[in-house]
């Protein structure tokens, strides 16, 4: 028995405070440069049900906000995008995070994700899936589920053996290279898609591939169902048992870098959820990729 809830999907890992400094400067370590400083909603769980939103769907929050300020600001910003919070665990002793980073006409210089509140909730966040109302044990949650890897290695490997999440439909993307090993638990799982860029694919299966497509295939060999490979303006790959195809984005100036994954990866869910093709799924989420980091989608 299914457990009926007025969402389309739920987005699960972090939502914080993002703190960008972009430059129009190439920048290199110790560079001091002219730029903008700005404090957006963020973190790729929120990232990913706000582009989902903007596609007409209602995305639900599972995640740690602290009571505290900056989160009930927080909360009142997903509210007005179109998310349901109801659900968020609200920590009375736990800040609520944030994330730093800092851009440059060359990329991403560096960045800092301070997901310790998270971290320290754990399996509290998932309490209304798994004692309900959202589901349970003997009543599993049977739609789609977006996971980010800012969920400790212990709840990830929870969730994929957890009963409440095996009728999901699994989209699993890590929050950054340096946290990729949190998605072996998904790397053998029957019902989940990862979602990962060149570099993260390579640290996954720990060898190094020259594209998105060698890198795909990398990814079915050891095991993993279904994955999307990413290779920035080069290539993106779509592999499972039922074929392999690469398609090329469209040639933009880049002007933002952070958050262009998440983009990808909500843009491809709410594709497919309307019905398109793998190959047209794959074109559109490319598309809104490309436009994200043009600077052209609101921020």
């Amino acid at each position: 028995m299914r457990v009926s809830v007025s969402t389309d999907i739920l987005c699960i890992g972090s939502v914080l405070w993002d703190v960008i400094g972009r430059s129009a400067s190439h920048m290199r370590q110790g560079s001091d440069v002219p730029g903008r400083i700005t404090r957006l909603p963020g973190g790729v769980a929120l990232n990913i049900a706000m582009t989902l939103a903007r596609f007409g769907m209602t995305p639900t929050l599972l995640t740690a906000i602290g009571r505290d300020p900056e989160g009930d600001e927080l909360i009142a910003a997903c509210s007005r995008l179109g998310m349901d919070v109801g659900h968020v665990y609200r920590s009375e002793d736990l800040p609520t995070d944030r994330y730093l980073a800092v851009e440059g006409a060359n990329g991403l210089i560096a960045a800092i994700a301070d997901a310790h509140s998270l971290e320290a909730a754990g399996a509290k966040i998932l309490t209304p899936l798994t004692q309900g109302p959202l589901g349970s044990t003997n009543a599993p949650f049977d739609g789609l589920v977006a996971l980010d890897g800012n969920l400790t290695l212990e709840l990830l490997e929870q969730i994929a053996r957890e009963p409440a999440f095996a009728q999901a439909d699994l989209r699993v993307a890590p929050a950054s290279p340096g946290k990729v090993d949190r998605l072996m638990p998904f790397l053998r799982h029957s019902t989940a898609t990862l979602y990962v860029n060149l570099e993260e694919a390579n640290l996954l299966c720990q060898q190094q591939f020259a594209d998105s497509g060698s890198a795909a295939e990398g990814l079915l060999e050891r095991g993993a169902a279904r994955a999307l490979v990413t290779d920035g303006g080069r290539s993106a790959t779509e592999a499972s048992a039922e074929g392999l195809f690469t398609q090329t984005p469209p040639e933009v100036l880049v002007t933002r870098v952070t958050g262009a994954g998440d983009t990808f990866m909500a843009a491809h869910i709410a594709a497919e959820t309307q019905g398109a093709s793998p190959p047209d799924a794959l074109n559109r989420a490319l598309q809104a990729a490309a436009t994200y980091v043009s600077g052209e989608t609101p921020l």
